[in-house]
């Protein structure tokens, strides 16, 4: 088993500063690639308060923030115009950055990418829900409403 700092939020395991174990293909193959976590070490036990300092200042002051950006959030459904051919098919994907620009541009708030979970890959206009991590006890469901760009 591999002791690991995570430095972001990955869903299932823990939030950015918590000291987790898993095994150790699981780290060395994906969380330690992509920048998700650090190995553990008695130098890097200084870093976890400096990455829960930042995951505190990226959050909601409170759970009434959260909990009203959630209502708006979930009341009006975003508009997201990309890229597509003529049959519907998007050139690329969407991704959770492209979520939280249309979300700031419906005038819904700013949210943090790292915060949108995508259910599936979109690679086709349609309608589309997403989930938003506002807070700890706090998540909103998005509909996003992907059309193509005249």
């Amino acid at each position: 088993m591999a002791k690991l700092i995570l430095t972001q939020e990955v869903t299932g395991l823990g939030a950015a500063g918590d000291i987790i174990e898993v095994k150790n293909g699981y780290a060395r193959n994906f969380l330690l690639p992509r920048g998700f976590a650090l190995t553990w070490t008695k130098g890097g036990e200084k870093q976890v308060e400096s990455i829960k300092a930042a995951r505190v200042s990226r959050e909601h002051a409170s759970l009434e923030d959260a909990q009203k950006q959630a209502a708006a959030l979930s009341a009006k459904p975003v508009k997201l115009t990309v890229k597509a051919g003529e049959s519907g098919r998007l050139f690329g994907t969407v991704k959770a950055e492209d979520v939280a620009k249309a979300v700031e541009a419906a005038g819904l708030g700013s949210i943090d990418r790292r915060k949108v979970e995508l259910p599936a890959h979109i690679k086709s206009v349609g309608s589309y829900q997403a989930n938003v991590r506002l807070h700890e006890d706090v998540s909103a469901v998005i509909d996003l409403d992907v059309v193509a760009a005249r």
